[in-house]
């Protein structure tokens, strides 16, 4: 790791590296410069181990502790004092090495770019212990928005798990290198919300995911037997190396979509969803008097959420209302729609993946929502778009006096692709397929390109900030 800070960096962007804090003074720790111009590691290397020495195999079994944290593009740079300041409040926050602890991990800062630093810390207490890294993500993200206070930098949104599970460097590089839309992560998320919201049960969750083409399996409880404890989903063309499919469980994707959390939400006064089975036997004026109810249905929740003087009273209604665009834009096929889903999907979901309580309006607007689903696409003018936008700008509205920054901009993100979106009618009754019999086939689109930036500054993800 640290022959890797020091370095040229994969494109030569790594650009005077040095040392801005640490457990000691920057400037003892330091690595010297050799004759030839290189750098010389070993007693900085050294007495980063020798607590790992003392712990022994007692410790982790991948002992180097990894946290970038970076700048937004529109702030200003800051020194190499205030970014100490940004690395002494991360390990204070932690509890890796606290303010006046004398006996706790060994850790440097570097910093090599004028926009972000890397932390590196070994997981050994100085005093022989073993630290504990249970949360840190989260004592991460608090250190950030104190420092983001305190220097007027932008603010970001708590780590409340409300964001979904970021797709890896290596699934975004591969999506790339096969010129996939999106990766498996992405696509599987929205045909299990799109299944979820569609569905009344749990038998009718799984069917629609199958129809959608989507490879399920149920994990079977070990003590009673039959019983169902979770599931995990894959794309039939995602393999691994060995030729398997690459499964996600349901948390994988995102926190609300275990197993649990869908059944608390079925089970939340929903009917059962073998009711209403037909698909194919509905004809073209009932459809239509669907699609109006929908539109109607949204225009009413829009009004309840503008009229609550309780905004948690109206907190159901955001689940509903990301059930009713995944739904719309799985069955009509708009790309701008679909956008709108998926921007929104934030907005959806309460902090932690707590399911909120369960209010008519809400329960209503899903009853419609699962309609929607065994309906087919239909005509539908632009009352159906119209008040769609207007329950996500409410939904927004809701967001903010909520003080949930991040959710209401999700939510301001999908009512602006919303003020383009335009339908394009396929009048069939049939559940949307996957394109994808034999290999991966995703829906065509931009591809997300993955910049490694983020807001500033930025909490790693899973993936990026734990051990080597």
């Amino acid at each position: 790791m640290v022959y890797y800070l020091y370095g040229p960096g994969r494109a030569n962007e790594h650009v005077n590296p040095r040392i801005v804090a640490g457990w000691r003074h920057p400037a003892e720790l330091e690595p010297a410069l050799r004759p030839d111009g290189g750098r010389d590691f070993r007693n900085l290397i050294g007495l980063l181990n020798q607590p790992l020495a003392a712990v022994a195999d007692h410790g982790y079994r991948e002992p180097v502790w990894h946290c970038a944290v970076r700048a937004a593009r529109e702030d200003r740079v800051l020194d190499d004092d205030e970014w100490a300041q940004v690395a002494y409040e991360i390990m204070n926050r932690t509890g890796l090495a606290r303010d006046g602890d004398d006996d706790g991990v060994r850790w440097v800062a570097v910093r090599h770019a004028d926009d972000h630093i890397h932390i590196v810390a070994t997981l050994a207490r100085q005093d022989g212990t073993k630290p504990k890294t249970w949360n840190d993500f989260y004592r991460v993200r608090e250190a950030c928005q104190a420092v983001e206070r305190r220097f007027g930098l932008r603010v970001t949104a708590p780590g409340d798990r409300t964001a979904a599970r970021r797709p890896t460097r290596s699934e975004t590089e591969q999506a790339r290198r096969r010129r996939w839309a999106e990766t498996p992560r992405a696509a599987l998320r929205r045909h299990v919300v799109t299944a979820a919201a569609g569905a009344g049960s749990e038998k009718e969750f799984f069917r629609r995911l199958e129809a959608a083409g989507v490879l399920v399996r149920q994990r079977i409880s070990q003590r009673n037997h039959g019983e169902v404890t979770g599931y995990s989903v894959a794309l039939p063309g995602h393999l691994n190396r060995q030729g398997e499919p690459v499964w996600f469980g349901g948390g994988k994707l995102a926190a609300d979509l275990t197993l649990p959390k869908l059944r608390a939400r079925w089970g939340s006064g929903n009917e059962s969803g073998d009711q209403n089975r037909r698909a194919n036997g509905i004809s073209a004026e009932e459809r239509r008097e669907i699609w109006d109810q929908a539109a109607a249905a949204a225009g009413r929740a829009a009004e309840h959420i503008n009229a609550s003087a309780d905004p948690s009273a109206a907190a159901d209604l955001a689940g509903a209302t990301s059930d009713l665009l995944h739904v719309a834009a799985d069955l009509l096929k708009d790309r701008r729609l679909r956008d709108a889903a998926e921007a929104f999907d934030r907005a959806a979901r309460e902090p932690y993946a707590r399911i909120p309580l369960a209010t008519p309006t809400g329960l209503g607007l899903r009853r419609t929502v699962r309609r929607l689903a065994k309906s087919g696409a239909a005509p539908s003018g632009g009352v159906f778009i119209a008040n769609v936008a207007s329950l996500v700008s409410a939904v927004a509205e809701l967001r903010m006096l909520q003080g949930r920054a991040a959710q209401a901009a999700a939510a301001r993100a999908a009512a602006r692709c919303l003020s383009g979106a335009s339908i394009a009618v396929q009048p069939t009754a049939k559940l949307a397929a996957v394109d994808f019999p034999g290999r991966f086939t995703p829906p065509s689109g931009p591809l997300p390109r993955h910049s490694g930036r983020s807001a500033a500054p930025s909490a790693p993800s899973p993936s990026q900030r734990r051990h080597r």
